[in-house]
């Protein structure tokens, strides 16, 4: 069954938000200026962060790959207290599974785009490029194009759920 990307991306728009304003927040912290962002529109790119050409090559590597950290951390941290009641007490109330929801949906949207991939690339061909950084940025390109692949057999959903669902349900087990 084929489902319309506009139509999870519409479903998933909290996760789209915290991307965008993960990539606000990267150019914000590497005194980037940035020219326009674009939270959320229910078109191809869902969102984006028009910025000034970044010079400094750590710098690029941190506003492309910025969200995969922040969303991450704030789906697993937003999904948290809803895993109790959910799956543990089985006294959960409708928020707890908005929560979820939340969690879910943002964690979906931890992957950096392959605009974010060709940018780190551009990054690693400068040829005042250290060695290091190429190093380590050569591998994180290839993955970011392995998760867009992915993401059409849905690894970003099963991404999503395994850190909003997944640690929570596992962080519950070692502590109980």
């Amino acid at each position: 069954m084929l489902i319309p990307g506009v139509f999870i991306t519409v479903l998933t728009f909290p996760g789209v938000i915290v991307h965008e304003l993960a990539h606000q927040l990267c150019c914000r912290i590497c005194k980037v200026p940035v020219f326009k962002v674009v939270y959320f529109q229910a078109a191809n790119p869902a969102g984006y962060v028009l910025h000034e050409k970044i010079n400094n090559h750590w710098h690029s590597l941190f506003v492309s790959t910025g969200p995969f950290l922040l969303n991450t951390i704030m789906g697993a941290v937003i999904a948290l207290p809803a895993s109790l009641p959910v799956f543990s007490f089985g006294n959960a109330m409708f928020y707890h599974y908005i929560l979820l929801y939340l969690g879910i949906s943002i964690a979906m949207h931890a992957f950096p785009s392959t605009g974010d991939a060709n940018a780190i690339w551009e990054t690693v061909k400068r040829p005042d490029a250290p060695w290091l950084f190429k190093l380590l940025a050569t591998p994180i390109v290839g993955f970011i194009y392995l998760g867009a692949l992915g993401s059409m057999f849905w690894l970003d959903l099963f991404y999503g759920m395994g850190i909003a669902i997944g640690i929570p349900k596992l962080l519950i087990s070692l502590l109980a």
